[in-house]
């Protein structure tokens, strides 16, 4: 692969579904293409069913992991705003993706309207694309024409006091643990996480996967048994290995 900068792999990158990239990261291990870089079922690496996509029309997005965790008021504890929140995706490397934790009680999980607008509008003017939470957010209609991707739990159109009580610490959303700058890539279909130092790796890797599964499904069009279909899915986690049948 010919020498890249950082935002032409990340262009790159933004031609493949999440799956695919989560092909190369670490789902299918043994295979030619997969990194391996995490026990695909043991580690928490993307994320579950718990959130979706709310804009599916803006396709896939890559960014690094900028994270904090959102709570009720402390009176113990009010050192940190939103505006930490800012100042941390402004220092870091570009595009950034919010990974915010929610942590209310139960009770107000799921009416915890967080997102919205306004905060949305300063996530985008410091590079922010996109952003995950674990809880709902609002402002769907107000967002939408700001080409800005959120995967949430839902949404809901109010909330009450709320406080931020870390900024850039490990956070787990939605079955997805994440750390500061990692990178992540979302589309509808959800989010996966791997490591920046990954990144030209995973490009590569996904590059070769891509042209591989062109001609492997350009010879099953052709197909017309099942010993045909075994013979091309030979070698391929799908399938067991041909056993001339």
């Amino acid at each position: 692969m010919p020498d890249l900068s950082e935002q032409e792999m990340f262009a790159i990158l933004r031609e493949f579904d999440t799956p695919s990239i989560t092909n190369v990261v670490a789902t299918y291990p043994g295979t030619e293409n997969c990194l391996g870089l995490y026990n695909p079922w043991t580690e928490n690496w993307y994320t579950d069913t718990s959130i979706r996509c709310m804009y599916p029309e803006l396709g896939p997005l890559v960014g690094y992991a900028v994270t904090c965790v959102y709570g009720l008021p402390d009176p113990n504890y009010s050192e940190l705003s939103f505006l930490d929140v800012i100042d941390a995706l402004y220092a870091s490397k570009k595009p950034t993706v919010l990974v915010f934790e929610q942590k209310f009680p139960p009770e107000i999980a799921e009416k915890a309207g967080l997102a919205g607008g306004n905060m949305t509008s300063a996530m985008k003017a410091v590079g922010c694309v996109g952003a995950i939470s674990n809880g709902p957010s609002r402002d769907i209609d107000e967002i939408r024409p700001m080409k800005f991707q959120y995967l949430l739990s839902g949404i809901t159109p109010g909330h009450g006091a709320m406080a931020i009580r870390a900024v850039n610490v490990p956070v787990s959303v939605a079955g997805m643990d994440v750390a500061p700058g990692e990178l992540i890539h979302m589309d509808e279909n959800g989010a996966c996480k791997f490591p920046a130092d990954s990144l030209e790796a995973v490009v590569k890797n996904v590059q070769a996967l891509r042209d591989e599964e062109a001609e492997r499904i350009g010879k099953l069009a052709n197909a017309t048994s099942a010993k045909q279909v075994r013979a091309i899915m030979s070698g391929h986690s799908y399938a067991e290995e041909d056993d001339g049948e």
